[in-house]
């Protein structure tokens, strides 16, 4: 059942991939997903007895909880690239490390994950969703690592769509402003103490509300779901108006 109370059997019989499914927008797809009757393998660095365990971001753990999936499901039918970090930096403070970070969670793990999924999701005329940002289709003030690699994860998606579209796979992301997950309160704590206001007002949409991650695992359905089978390399904004 979907948070506005509609009974949908949209996804029965598929089978699905979420990263990053341990809490906020994961956690939400999951479940969202099942409620609808697919069968779901969530993965997460933090692992629990309803998610595996696997880090994006490593070739080998990509592979191997890639090939598990497929032996667990049977197949695969959608993948959703979940798992992220931010952090907020001045550009002076921003170490090698944390650029390195945040490239390789939010832009190399959607890159490996979809990789390794390919092959597997032409044999079903599947789909790709990623989540990406805002802060991947416009300048946003001190997270120059995370809208870099933001914008990398929205690029990829519109490259990724047009080179397998003939194989049948749809390839799209979503592209939220700020989001009421746990992520928010440790990415608020990192912003810095003398920042910009001006800067820091660009963040405010214009709907006075944070996002919720059950609305982003609903846009997430849509674009996985037939009713968007013409959809494909599109960046679909859930904001409240921040864009605007």
């Amino acid at each position: 059942m979907s948070r506005y109370g509609a009974v949908m059997t949209r996804f029965e019989g598929r089978r699905a991939l979420v990263t990053g499914a341990a809490s906020g927008i994961g956690a939400a797809t999951v479940a969202l997903l099942r409620s609808e009757g697919a069968t779901v393998v969530g993965i997460d660095l933090q692992p629990s007895d309803d998610v595996w365990e696997g880090d994006v971001t490593d070739p080998g753990s990509v592979g191997a909880f890639m090939a598990a999936a497929l032996e667990h499901l049977g197949g695969l039918d959608i993948v959703v690239n979940v798992a992220g970090i931010v952090h907020f930096s001045r550009i002076e403070d921003l170490t090698w490390a944390d650029w390195q970070h945040h490239l390789a969670v939010n832009l190399t793990g959607p890159f490996l994950v979809s990789q390794a999924a390919v092959p597997h999701l032409a044999a079903r005329a599947g789909c790709i969703v990623t989540v990406a940002s805002v802060a991947g289709l416009k300048g946003q003030a001190y997270t120059s690592a995370y809208s870099a690699s933001k914008g990398g994860a929205v690029l990829f998606t519109k490259s990724l769509a047009l080179e397998v579209a003939d194989r049948g796979i749809r390839v799209n992301c979503v592209c939220p402003g700020g989001v009421d997950t746990p992520l928010l309160g440790p990415a608020s704590a990192s912003i810095p103490t003398d920042a910009d206001p001006r800067l820091m007002d660009r963040l405010h949409s214009v709907i006075p509300a944070l996002v919720h991650p059950d609305e982003v695992a609903e846009a997430i359905a849509y674009l996985a779901s037939d009713a968007a089978r013409m959809i494909t390399g599109t960046a679909l904004v859930i904001d409240g108006g921040t864009q605007s």
